[in-house]
């Protein structure tokens, strides 16, 4: 990894035109807070390492660009990065379209300092809580875990996002031989308490 990474360059030209002069800023606004950050491309995006971690990354689209804090979530200067751009969940910036959309510099460099602080302390993102909420189980579902007891009392006690994954998969068949097919193989894999993906787990 280097400060500068040809990489980034070559993501910067290819973006549109309208993000090539709020990608450049942001650059080097990210390298002014930070002088110890390192350029690299991170699922396909430019990130910024700071330490051996991400602490922010610059991103491109068809319509839009913005800017990701990594501990977005536990930042306290997000809220004064408000801008007049479109809001997104994603990114910390919104949806930005033009540089006059873009915060001041002073607020933009303060929000560096702070992910820089907060990985120095060693803080991590939170990861969500897994989903509790029950999915109902189809009728069709129902009746054939009845008829297979060993299935029924695996299922009955499995996760909610166990018992989900397999309820989901069965009702998104298109046609009623393609559900009836994913029931029988699901019974036969919760029998054995194997989940929906289990042949993909990590072993």
């Amino acid at each position: 990894m280097e400060k500068y990474n040809a990489q980034v360059d070559e993501y910067i030209e290819k973006s549109p035109d309208f993000a090539k002069p709020v990608l450049n800023y942001l650059r080097e606004i990210i390298h002014e807070a930070c002088p110890e950050a390192e350029e690299a491309i991170k699922w396909k995006f430019p990130a910024f390492m700071y330490k051996g971690k991400i602490l922010c990354s610059i991103t491109a689209f068809k319509h839009y660009c913005s800017l990701g804090f990594w501990l977005h979530q536990e930042m306290k200067t997000i809220k004064d990065l408000e801008t007049t751009a479109e809001k997104s969940s994603m990114f910390s910036l919104g949806k930005i379209t033009k540089m006059e959309e873009l915060p001041s510099k002073s607020l933009l460099k303060k929000a560096v300092k702070e992910a820089m602080e907060l990985t120095d302390m060693g803080v991590t993102m939170k990861k969500a809580a897994p989903s509790k909420t029950e999915t109902e189980i189809p009728d069709y579902f129902q009746s054939a875990l009845k008829a297979n007891q060993k299935a029924a009392q695996v299922f009955e006690k499995a996760s909610p996002s166990f018992r989900k994954e397999y309820i989901k998969w069965i009702m998104e068949a298109k046609t009623e031989a393609t559900r009836n097919k994913r029931m029988e193989q699901a019974l036969e894999w919760i029998a054995e308490g194997k989940s929906r993906n289990w042949k993909y787990e990590k072993k």
